[in-house]
């Protein structure tokens, strides 16, 4: 899928926070805030990276905290398809997947609720967001730099990240969509992902991930942290909704409906809690 063109924040001075897909659950998104209040960290140094309506129950009211939040969004792929209109998420998963097959109605569910003003702001996101932090220039992505749909997981070949990052000016990709947290150092820079607030990270537990990018005059350290936040309330509205119940369960059983998305390498059976991880990163 075709990406908007990028939008430069420049230098950013100060910790950056990162997170992803708060997936129309309300409920995490206002936990986001709250723990971004706590951190002082104010909006325009905060990023989303896409993907503000999915699976859960209140896409219209995630949305519009997201917009009075005044933070900075990348366009994912759910922003695209519903800005434009399109019959579907184009979320990049195989057409005969249990994914595909699920997302049917969340999309159709979120296309009923959102006005056309609504649609026209999430048609002109940008399709990344560049900024240098110390010494390092980032560049913030949904799928990848290549593709707003590409999913890029810890298990991806380490190759195909580098050449993804290669082809931007950056020293660090930030990216989004795959739904897992997780830091790599490539052979030449760096590929990070913030994870998401809306989903579980499909390791069992019921807490969703943000990423801190913390700068010092020697590089910045990426420290990844757990969001708790009242994923049962999440639950409860989603079936109130008439939601596809997979999803539901999801969010207070910490495990997808279906990893047939995933690499052979991060199916973890049963689901083990992901450790907290911190990266340092230098120029």
């Amino acid at each position: 899928m075709m990406i908007n063109p990028k939008r430069d924040l420049e230098q950013l001075n100060g910790p950056v926070l990162l997170f992803g897909g708060p997936y129309s659950n309300l409920a995490a998104t206002e936990a986001m805030q709250t723990e971004a209040q706590r951190l002082q960290i104010p909006p325009e140094r905060i990023i989303c990276t896409g993907d503000i309506i999915a699976y859960c129950a209140e896409p219209v009211e995630t949305l519009e905290l997201i917009r009075r939040w005044g933070i900075h969004v990348v366009q994912g792929n759910c922003e695209q398809s519903l800005g434009a209109g399109a019959p579907d998420c184009g979320c990049g998963f195989d057409a005969d997947s249990s994914c595909s097959l699920l997302s049917i109605e969340w999309y159709r569910y979120a296309s009923q609720r959102i006005s056309p003003e609504q649609q026209r702001w999430m048609a002109q996101l940008p399709g990344q967001l560049d900024f240098q932090l110390g010494s390092l220039q980032f560049s913030v992505v949904h799928g990848s730099p290549d593709s707003i749909n590409e999913f890029i997981f810890p298990g991806t070949a380490q190759a195909l990240k580098q050449a993804r990052l290669s082809a931007t000016a950056a020293d660090a990709v930030v990216g989004g969509h795959c739904g897992i947290p997780f830091g790599e150092r490539l052979e030449r820079g760096y590929w990070l992902n913030a994870g998401v607030i809306g989903m579980p990270a499909n390791d069992g537990t019921q807490d969703g991930w943000y990423l801190l990018l913390e700068p010092d005059s020697n590089g910045v350290t990426a420290n990844w942290h757990r969001l708790p936040y009242q994923a049962q309330t999440s639950r409860q509205r989603m079936q109130q909704a008439d939601l596809c119940d997979a999803y539901a369960q999801a969010l207070t059983s910490g495990r997808w409906p279906s990893i047939d998305i995933l690499p052979e390498t991060d199916r973890l059976e049963p689901p083990t809690p992901l450790k907290l991880q911190t990266l340092r990163l230098t120029y």
